[in-house]
């Protein structure tokens, strides 16, 4: 297990703010690294290129739900299709969350309150009941219950952590014959996001965090 260093951490930030907290986050970060076989340079320095993207550089915990009613508009089109609506969920973040969250990722209806409650928290945004569920489970950890130990830096590097392990995602940053480490990186980014927002900042925080780890 390759240990990080508060020195090398600093080399790998480019926010002020994130510089003068990362005391409280090298040893949740090897550790969450070390419990989930995170082990090689070259599997950290992918997993912290997508962390420190996904976190704004570990400042970002609980997902931001404060919308104006017209770029509700523009994010859900189709739940919020007249100024009328989207005005009845705008800077609301509660209201919102358990509206756009209802029913899906185990989640109960609006009314449960679920989608406030399980709404996207830790490293990598960890959203939905069922996804709170694995991860208790997978961690011993009792976030169903207490979902701000996912806003914390032990269990949010621990879940952004178990989350890489779970999509197997060691694997596809190891080198092997015929190994593209950009196209790689690209299948990572999608596994994680869903898609390739953010791409070209992900990849300078990857090629940054390959700089200081593995001197390339």
């Amino acid at each position: 297990m390759n240990i990080i260093t508060k020195e090398q951490f600093l080399r790998m930030l480019t926010n002020p703010a994130a510089k003068e907290s990362i005391d409280g986050w090298v040893e949740p970060l090897n550790a969450a690294m070390a419990e989930w076989e995170i082990g090689s340079p070259q599997r950290q320095a992918a997993f912290l290129g997508q962390v420190l993207h996904e976190s704004g550089e570990l400042q970002h915990l609980v997902e931001n739900l404060s919308y104006s009613a017209t770029r509700l508009r523009q994010v859900w089109p189709t739940r919020f299709p007249d100024d009328e609506t989207a005005a009845q969920y705008a800077n609301n973040p509660q209201k919102l969350a358990s509206k756009v969250y209802a029913s899906r990722m185990g989640n109960g209806d609006e009314s449960s309150g679920d989608g406030w409650k399980y709404r996207g928290r830790g490293l990598f945004q960890l959203t939905g009941r069922q996804n709170y569920m694995h991860c208790a489970e997978a961690l011993h950890l009792d976030v169903l219950n207490d979902p701000d130990l996912l806003a914390q830096p032990l269990g949010a590097a621990r879940s952004a952590a178990w989350f890489w392990n779970s999509r197997k995602l060691n694997e596809l940053s190891d080198e092997k014959p015929g190994f593209d480490p950009d196209a790689e990186f690209v299948k990572i980014t999608k596994l994680i996001n869903g898609g390739t927002i953010g791409l070209q900042a992900r990849q300078a925080s990857w090629v940054l965090c390959r700089r200081v780890l593995l001197g390339s």
